[in-house]
């Protein structure tokens, strides 16, 4: 019986200490949002605005982050391929450095803008994303390369 309630003991312990991790793991992805990001651009894309290739663009990316952050013209985009969101970005808040940007996650509005016919597929080495602005907006299509195992090749 004693056994028992030492492993019980034992346990919860681990529990504790498990969530005393997880905890704290929250508490400094919190205080790291903050910082800003350097976002290097990706060096072979394709861009369509309303089925024509805009005169001004850059597509960013982040390390190893799937998200993607878009210059067109003067308007940036940050565009979250997972949930199919986009949201518009203060450009006072994206600061050119050369051929990067810097840019922080906590600077992203709350609410995304809104967008129809959200279509995301892979075709061979290329992932291709289009959308529209609205219900009978502007359209725009990216193209970003795929390494053979599916992720971004940037």
């Amino acid at each position: 019986m004693a056994r028992v309630g030492c492993i019980r003991m034992m346990a919860s312990r681990s529990f504790a200490l498990a969530l005393f991790f997880c905890l704290c793991g929250g508490l400094v992805s919190v205080g790291a949002e903050g910082e800003k990001l350097v976002w290097k651009p990706v060096q072979v894309a394709i861009v369509r605005f309303n089925g024509e290739g805009p005169q001004s663009w850059n597509i960013y990316h982040f390390e190893k982050h799937a998200n993607i952050l878009v210059r067109i013209w003067k308007r940036y985009l940050y565009i979250d391929t997972k949930e199919g969101e986009v949201y518009d970005i203060d450009p006072q808040k994206v600061k050119p450095q050369g051929e990067n940007v810097e840019w922080s996650l906590s600077d992203l509005p709350d609410d995304p803008i809104e967008i129809t016919e959200w279509k995301s597929r892979d075709v061979g080495l290329v992932r291709s994303m289009k959308f529209r602005f609205g219900k009978n907006g502007h359209t725009l299509e990216l193209q970003i390369p795929l390494q053979a195992n599916g992720k971004p090749a940037y």
